[in-house]
């Protein structure tokens, strides 16, 4: 049986991270905490990172020590099923200090896979 691609998984983290950083663009912290609109939409993205993070192998995982994949993967658990102990700095500080380098690591991925795929065929 052939290994399943990590392309779709990697380019949903990434499209999440880029609407996170879209929605959360040149606007304050006090402007996220007002706006229950644009904390949906983030904590949105975030699950869809989070899920879509599940799925990558482990030996993906081990490349990157640097990336809390535990932590990753388990923030959507506290978003779907602890809801109310969200707060709105916390979400802001993970988009702001935290995804960026998923970010990173989700590209260079990206690209690695693409380029396994294409020399195999």
């Amino acid at each position: 049986m052939a290994a399943r691609s990590l392309i779709p998984r990697l380019t949903d983290m990434i499209e999440a991270i880029e609407r996170i950083h879209t929605v959360l663009r040149d606007i304050p912290i006090d402007v996220f905490e007002a706006d229950w609109q644009r904390q949906w939409l983030v904590e949105r993205g975030v699950e869809i990172v989070s899920e879509a993070s599940r799925h990558l192998t482990d030996e993906l995982k081990a490349r990157h020590p640097e990336i809390p994949w535990q932590k990753v993967a388990g923030i959507g658990n506290v978003l779907r099923h602890d809801y109310e102990s969200i707060a709105a700095p916390i979400m802001w500080r993970l988009a702001q200090a935290d995804l960026p380098a998923l970010e990173k690591v989700c590209r260079e991925e990206l690209k690695a896979e693409r380029e396994r795929r294409s020399s195999r065929n």
